[in-house]
């Protein structure tokens, strides 16, 4: 007797997260390296505590039920939530708590115009760096 596999179907009324929007992590290799910098060491900071998550170019949806609102920033660190991989940031998966500092590096393709739109976006409570 042979063994059944199921296969995971979406549901009609289900919403898609996607984990990627696409776009490059970064424009440059002077980008990516200030980007890559600013990540690890965030890291190696909080390495020993267990509720502080840190990431690079992740996905954060700070809204159910709507994918089209969500941001990448280039680093965002989240206190208060564990550690863990996930392949996007789902703010109503992580108690409602959004990340409070985020990090955008500079780069041809994002002047400081732009930059104070998203920090805008990001609102009130998250540091812009």
């Amino acid at each position: 007797m042979g063994m059944a596999t199921t296969a995971t179907k979406q549901q009609p009324n289900e919403i898609i997260y996607p984990d990627s929007d696409g776009k490059p992590m970064a424009d440059n290799t002077l980008q990516a390296d200030a980007m890559t910098i600013i990540y690890n060491n965030l890291r190696a900071l909080y390495a020993n505590d267990p509720n502080v998550f840190v990431a690079i170019d992740l996905l954060w949806y700070p809204v159910e039920g709507n994918p089209r609102i969500r941001v990448a920033p280039d680093v965002l660190v989240a206190l208060g939530r564990p550690k863990g991989h996930r392949g996007s940031y789902k703010q109503w998966e992580e108690g409602g708590v959004a990340p409070q500092v985020v990090f955008e590096v500079l780069s041809p393709g994002n002047r400081k115009a732009a930059m104070h739109v998203l920090c805008a976006v990001w609102g009130a409570g998250v540091l812009c760096v």
